[in-house]
């Protein structure tokens, strides 16, 4: 694939942008995956050490990026503890 796409640059160089950004945006995406599957620290792919991490959160810990009309003060444990 890589040889076929050298190949068209030498015949079009037009394509050459085309290419380049074709590149940058998949390694841009692939990059993003690699961001989300590291992730912020309330998700964990660890199963063996952690299977459940969300008993591991208490319950006013806000996970949300906003939070409408909760009042976190007022807001009691639901389950028990494992």
């Amino acid at each position: 694939m890589i040889r076929t796409m050298l190949q068209h640059a030498k015949k079009h160089p037009s394509l050459i942008p085309q290419f380049f950004f074709m590149i940058l945006g998949i390694s841009g995406a692939g990059l993003y995956l690699v961001h989300l599957s590291r992730g912020p620290h309330v998700t964990w792919w660890d199963k063996k050490n952690n299977p459940e991490p969300w008993n591991k959160l208490d319950p006013t810990y806000q996970y949300k990026f906003v939070a409408v009309n909760t009042e976190y003060e007022r807001l009691k444990k639901e389950g028990p503890d494992f």
